[in-house]
This record gives structure tokens, C-alpha cells and sequence, in this order.
């Protein structure tokens, strides 16, 4: 079942009742709501004037859902995840701990691979040449010490989108306040499945920033990425206004986690595929493989 993602932009008591979630206004003359809690995979909490109960997020933990706290300016600031994801957690996390550096070289590898790869494929759907990424993506050696992830992002940016001078910069002129917001949550996405598979996201496979919390889920989201670029290209093909991050613009970006992308062989939800990614890591991690799975932009 494809769990599902709220997004509040209002005032809101959130409690709960029999294992729903109960969304009430107090500042308005609806009437309340109810969700069943096993329904929910993200909850996005926006509004700074949202109350919730502790009963309600110990119950979302317990289902493994991901919840998504906003600052005054909207944006993600942060994400609650429970103490223990998997029955095995803390086996699992020995041999995550334990992964040689050839293996998380080699890791790295194919996950910039799969990425520029897909990047050439989203060129390519745009009849944009893309003949150099699929040839860099190809040339990626282990631990990419060439650095062809940098060069294929620069020439990748420079076609994708139809608008003069775009640079893709963190604190860049739009659309990067889309990409940002989507890449936000696509984060959470990989957080909430390693978290799932036992793993701690903090302890990367390329990312060690000390000061980073999510370095795997960083490492991991990188193939993932191109599904936010095309949400955000439609949104810059429809004209819409995007010099804003709107509630418009941000309800269609939380589409993400149940579009499908392919992924060995079928077609299958984000969310989903990201768990069959996680899960390949960790039989990396175990010694049962040797190879990560990854989803392909068709």
C-alpha cells in the first residue's frame, strides 16, 4: 500500500483516537478529521502555530512514518526518526560500522554512476545531447577520484533547464528554491528507509561532514535526485510563478514519494523503490552483494 503524505499550512491540533489521527481547527468552523495512522508515510508540519500530541508521535514513529518539521520561513528544518528502525539494528549497524574502504569505495562508484546515467537519460527526454554523460558515467572509477560527478553537473545544469544564466546554487535565484525544497524532502524519503534497514544515516559511504547528520542519506538520494529536477521542470514549463515557494508549488512537489519510478525491472512508488535501495545496501554491508540497486529514469 503507497502510505501517504500530509502537509499542513494552518493552525492545527493534531491528537489522536483508536489509531487515527485526529485533525482538528480550532481557529476554524470544520469539522475534525480522521486518518488511520498505518496510512500515513510523511507528515509535513508547516505552520508554526500547529499543536501535537505525544500520542500521536510516538504512534507515527511506531509506524515508521517520517515526520517533517518547518521553520518560520516554511521550510524543512528538520526530521524526527525513532531509536530503533529494525529488530536487528544493532547487528546491522556492526557491519555497517564495519564496510571496508574498498567496498564503500566501490559503493560510490555505482552510485555516481547511476546518477550521471540518469541525468543523461533526462537530457535525453528533453532532446538535449547527452552522448558526454552517458560516456562520463561510464569512466567513473572507483571512489569517482576523477570527479566525474562534478563535471557532469556542470553540464548537465547548463541544458536543463530553458532559463539564461541558471546556476544551481543552494541560496540561488529560483527555480533552486524548488529544487531545494525538493531535495528536502527526498532526504527524509532515504533517511526514513535507511532508519528502516537498520541503518544509522549519519555514517556515509563518501559524505563525512561532522557536523552532518545525514551523510548516508546523502550518499544514497544522489540517482534519486533527478525525480525532483523533473517535478520542478514541469512546474517551470507550466509558467507558474515560482519566485515564491507557494502551497501550490510545495503540494506539488510532495508528490515525490508516490511517483513510480523503474527500478529492477517494474515500475514501483519512490518510497518503495528507496526501501529496495536501502535493503541492497545493507546485503552490501553483510558481504551477501556487491552491488547496490538503483533505479533508472525512463
Amino acid at each position: 500500500m503507497i502510505k501517504r503524505t500530509l502537509f499542513f499550512t494552518n493552525p492545527t491540533y493534531l491528537s489522536t483516537k483508536n489509531n487515527q489521527l485526529v485533525v482538528s481547527f480550532p481557529d476554524s468552523a470544520k469539522e475534525s478529521k480522521t486518518i488511520p495512522i498505518e496510512d500515513i508515510g510523511m507528515l509535513v508540519l508547516e505552520n508554526q502555530q500547529i499543536t501535537i500530541t505525544n500520542g500521536v508521535l510516538a504512534k507515527l514513529i511506531q509506524n515508521k512514518a517520517a515526520i517533517i518539521n518547518c521553520d518560520a520561513y516554511h521550510l524543512p528544518i528538520g526530521l524526527l526518526q525513532p531509536l530503533v528502525g529494525h529488530s536487528e539494528q544493532t547487528e546491522r549497524i556492526k557491519h555497517q560500522l564495519n564496510a571496508s574502504l574498498p567496498l564503500k569505495k566501490s559503493l560510490w562508484q555505482q552510485t555516481i554512476a547511476a546518477k550521471i546515467t540518469n541525468q543523461g537519460y533526462v537530457l535525453e527526454a528533453l532532446d538535449i545531447p547527452a552522448r558526454k554523460l552517458f560516456k562520463w558515467a561510464n569512466e567513473v572509477k572507483s571512489g569517482d577520484t576523477e570527479n566525474h560527478e562534478s563535471r557532469a553537473a556542470v553540464y548537465y545544469w547548463k541544458h536543463f533547464f530553458e532559463l539564461d544564466n541558471f546556476t544551481r546554487s543552494q541560496h540561488g535565484n529560483a527555480p533552486n528554491n524548488l529544487l531545494n525544497y525538493g531535495y528536502a524532502i527526498l532526504r527524509a524519503i532515504t533517511a526514513r528507509a535507511l532508519i528502516s534497514s537498520g541503518m544509522l544515516p549519519s555514517v556515509g559511504i563518501f559524505h563525512k561532514n561532522k557536523y552532518n547528520a545525514y551523510c548516508l542519506a546523502d550518499d544514497i538520494m544522489e540517482p534519486y535526485r533527478v525525480f525532483v529536477d523533473v517535478l520542478v521542470n514541469d512546474i517551470v514549463q507550466s509558467k507558474e510563478d515560482i519566485t515564491e515557494l507557494s502551497t501550490t508549488l510545495k503540494m506539488e512537489l510532495l508528490r515525490l514519494p508516490t511517483i513510480d519510478v523503474f527500478i529492477d525491472g517494474k515500475n514501483s512508488p519512490l518510497t518503495i523503490a528507496m526501501s529496495r535501495t536501502t535493503t541492497s545496501l545493507y546485503k552490501c554491508f553483510l558481504g551477501e552483494s556487491r552491488k547496490i540497486l538503483y533505479p533508472l529514469y525512463t
